[in-house]
């Protein structure tokens, strides 16, 4: 219990609230509002109004409907910045699946169980630890904290290999051993240096030093091949300026 609250006095996400249906958005806002973790910034009723909104209002967490009318929470995703999280609040458990395929932290079903609130809450907190940790304790660009284990640990850049996706972790693969650490994808991009690392497929993250081989549709190093999407291509040609 007291790692907990301590987990939560360190951070404080700046949230809003989304959902079609007023009574339903009263629910989730007043989860909200209860919550030690979270402060409520915003509200709204459909993607159109959110997207003008988080224009001016700084947001670290989405709590989101997807059937709205004219845009759909799917595609309110696709414009969020890196460092913005997303739950899907849906009484459609079918949504699940898509939802995780679009980096979100979590899914909620309707009506929400308190303690699968509490639980999804937990992990944006640690994600968001994960995002903004860079800044706080990495000392130099050569190297990275991650999480494994429930201890820090140093890494040093130069010798992490790729990052794979597995669930609600990710796994850091590097020369001498892998660490797995609880994030997602988007989250641990951000932690890394542009210019020496690139996603290149929805569960994989290179270190573009540590690329040897490549064509079309795989990215190879030190003989494993990596899928490369073709959403990432072409970017990916263009920063190891091939043709």
């Amino acid at each position: 219990m007291h790692h907990i609250t301590h987990l939560y006095l360190l951070a404080m996400l700046n949230c809003i609230t989304v959902d079609d249906s007023t009574i339903q958005l009263r629910v989730i806002s007043e989860l909200v509002k209860r919550h030690p973790a979270l402060k409520l910034v915003g509200e709204y009723t459909s993607a159109i109004e959110t997207r003008e909104a988080l224009k001016n209002t700084k947001v670290d967490l989405i709590f989101l409907d997807i059937e709205m009318p004219v845009v759909s929470g799917f595609d309110l995703i696709g414009i969020l910045e890196d460092n913005q999280q997303v739950i899907i609040v849906s009484a459609k458990k079918e949504y699940a699946y898509d939802a995780f395929k679009h980096d979100v932290t979590g899914f909620l079903g309707k009506p929400i169980v308190k303690d699968d609130f509490d639980r999804t809450i937990k992990r944006a907190v640690i994600f968001h630890e994960n995002i903004f940790s860079k800044k706080e304790s990495d000392t130099t660009d050569d190297t990275i904290f991650v999480k494994s284990n429930l201890i820090n640990k140093k890494v040093y850049l130069k010798k992490i290999k790729w990052i794979e996706a597995v669930g609600d972790y990710v796994k850091v693969v590097t020369d001498k051993e892998n660490y797995i650490v609880l994030s997602t994808m988007k989250a641990f991009v951000t932690r890394l240096p542009e210019h020496r690392f690139m996603r290149i497929h929805k569960s994989f993250i290179v270190n573009l030093d540590r690329v040897k081989k490549f064509n079309s549709k795989v990215v190879e190093i030190e003989g494993t091949e990596l899928p490369l999407s073709r959403t990432k291509k072409a970017k990916f040609f263009k920063v190891l300026n091939a043709t």
